[in-house]
């Protein structure tokens, strides 16, 4: 957050103009909310304020929406609920933002200071409610407190790992008198973030660097959160070291880079997870050692030490020891690593990978991704999203929601740059993708955004189409509608023998997923035959004034491949469908 000189009002304001003026403050331009009672003091200064606030049809959305405004432009995203039912629908995002690392501000009403613990109407604990899953959170019953929690909130929320932070005011604090005074000294000494590496650590890891045989780059999402990219490039190209880049991260390093292993883990690519199995050092960075990645924890990268460099102290060592613990903003270091690095080059040192990269260049050729056409003609989801990359181009910001699309949509679009690529990892959420796009549109208006969903996912936010197409946010979703709960039907094909409980979700016939799209202002089109594919995305991108939902009725029994069961080891992957690969150990030696 930007530090301001103090600024004090003449005369007194209410706490709901204080809260207004502290949001604009803080550089608020967009909020994403819902007015109801407690909240409402607040909404009737929001009319003369400089902030654009973007009427939702569900607190799920705004939340989502913050996220998505949030992610694609690094700027802290800002939603907005009443208290009761209204901030509990933020609980799914601010869990999700929280899982990922995003920099949100929740500020929610709440029943007036004396009401508090009485269970009065539409009265909740949001407070005790969000504690685990919020970086910080406020009860704010003093008016005169408002300014300062809200400058607070937005420090916090956007400084050292970012997160979402609840600033919850009371109604008696925005019916109040005040005066608005903005702070520039925080007030937050126990909490001081750690950018900068501690420089023994960074040279400890030069030198494991350079030393190892079989290093690769494991990088996380907290390499985008850091802006990154430029700096993990260049170490990257400097060295020559193979890169794997988690669910989290694709875009920080251009999947097009010959250096470029893929995504690793359960649906990761055969040379991504073989890269980090047989690696002798993992360079970790901004990354969690999540299950999703690691799979059976003791026997991931059996033979490798690690470097573990990220700025949430919390996550070194939690889950796998490291060897080398660097705490600190990964582009910083990067940044130092680089200089050590260079000084070692330039006295003829570097690091012997040669056998190493051929190694996995070789499995990356063995084993690329692929898909099977369907006998029949029917439509591959693979090949919709893939055509998709090709026609919307590396410039698009894509969202997804959560299943095999979003597995898909990881493999098969081409990410060459950071913050092009929006998703919930860690939570999982189904209905992320169509407000996250939404909010990502008003954060980036000249992007083209597309929303890549699943049939499934799609129906739990679709509302907020009606939100986009009011509001002019002209976002494109592209509905991977193979009728099912794709991913939950891929587990009951290959662990539940075909027993199919409750993933039928019949959604080629309810609903009719075009005129859905139609009585929600929107354009909606189909496509079921691959040939027709290209032309109906290109009739989409050409529709830039209103939103456009294309339904595309693909093959269901699609799967997604690479897989590793879950609780597995990385070593027991699987390319296709009882297909193993097999590497030829002597070309590691």
């Amino acid at each position: 957050m930007t530090q301001q000189s103090t600024t004090t009002t003449s005369g007194t304001i209410t706490g709901a103009q204080s809260l207004i003026r502290s949001l604009e403050a803080a550089g608020t331009e967009h909020v994403f909310g819902i007015p109801g009672g407690a909240i409402l003091p607040a909404y009737d200064p929001m009319m003369d304020s400089s902030m654009r606030h973007i009427l939702v049809r569900h607190e799920q959305g705004a939340g989502h929406a913050a996220q998505g405004y949030a992610a694609a432009s690094g700027r802290v995203g800002v939603c907005m609920a009443t208290s009761g039912p209204g901030a509990t629908n933020l609980v799914t995002p601010l869990a999700d933002a929280h899982m990922d690392s995003v920099p949100l501000v929740a500020i929610t009403g709440q029943v007036g200071a004396s009401m508090i613990g009485t269970d009065a109407f539409q009265e909740a604990d949001i407070r005790g409610i969000t504690m685990p899953i919020t970086k910080h959170n406020f009860l704010v019953t003093d008016p005169a407190e408002i300014p300062r929690a809200v400058a607070q909130a937005f420090h916090i929320a956007s400084t050292g790992r970012p997160g979402p932070v609840l600033v919850d005011v009371a109604k008696s604090a925005l019916t109040a008198q005040t005066t608005f005074t903005w702070p520039t000294d925080l007030g937050l000494p126990g909490y001081r973030p750690v950018t900068r590496p501690h420089a023994k650590q960074v040279r400890e890891a030069a030198r494991l660097i350079l030393e190892s045989r079989k290093p690769v780059l494991y990088v996380g999402g907290g390499t985008i959160r850091s802006n990154a990219s430029a700096e993990l490039l260049r170490l990257a190209e400097m060295t020559g070291i193979p890169v794997v880049t988690t669910l989290m991260a694709l875009g920080a390093f251009p999947d097009s880079h010959p250096q470029h292993l893929g995504m690793p883990g359960m649906h990761g690519t055969v040379a991504a997870v073989a890269g980090l199995q047989k690696a002798d050092l993992l360079i970790t960075l901004g990354a969690r050692f999540d299950d999703r990645v690691t799979g059976n924890l003791d026997s991931f990268a059996p033979g490798a030490k690690v470097i573990h460099a990220d700025i949430d102290p919390a996550e070194i060592g939690k889950n796998r020891h490291a060897d080398v613990p660097i705490v600190g903003d990964v582009r910083e270091v990067l940044a130092d690593l680089i200089v050590l690095l260079q000084a070692e080059a330039d006295q003829g040192t570097t690091g012997d990978y040669e056998g190493w990269v051929d190694f996995l260049a070789g499995v990356k050729k063995t084993y690329p991704l692929g898909y099977d056409v369907p006998a029949d003609g029917a439509l591959s989801p693979q090949y919709v999203i893939e055509r998709l990359g090709a026609i919307a181009g590396p410039d698009t910001i894509y969202t997804s929601g959560v299943g095999q699309h979003q597995m898909w949509a990881a493999h098969f679009v081409k990410y060459e740059k950071p913050r092009t690529w929006l998703n919930s990892g860690g939570l999982g959420t189904m209905g992320y993708s169509v407000p996250a796009a939404m909010g990502a549109k008003v954060a980036c208006p000249d992007s083209t955004v597309w929303a890549i969903d699943g049939d499934g996912c799609f129906q739990m936010t679709n509302q907020e189409l009606a939100t986009c197409a009011i509001n002019d946010i002209p976002i494109k979703v592209a509905i991977i509608n193979n009728e099912s709960l794709g991913m939950v039907r891929q587990w009951q094909t290959l662990f539940y023998e075909e027993r199919y409980s409750n993933t039928d979700l019949h959604s080629k016939r309810v609903p009719d997923f075009v005129k859905l799209a139609e009585a929600y202002g929107c354009v909606g089109l189909a496509c079921e035959r691959p040939e027709d594919v290209d032309a109906t995305i290109e009739k989409a991108m050409g529709i830039n004034d209103m939103p456009v939902v294309v339904d595309f009725r693909v093959f269901r029994d699609a799967m997604v491949w690479p897989m590793v069961a879950a609780g597995t080891s990385n070593d027991d992957i699987k390319h296709a469908r009882d297909l193993a690969p097999e590497f030829d150990e002597d070309e590691l030696t």
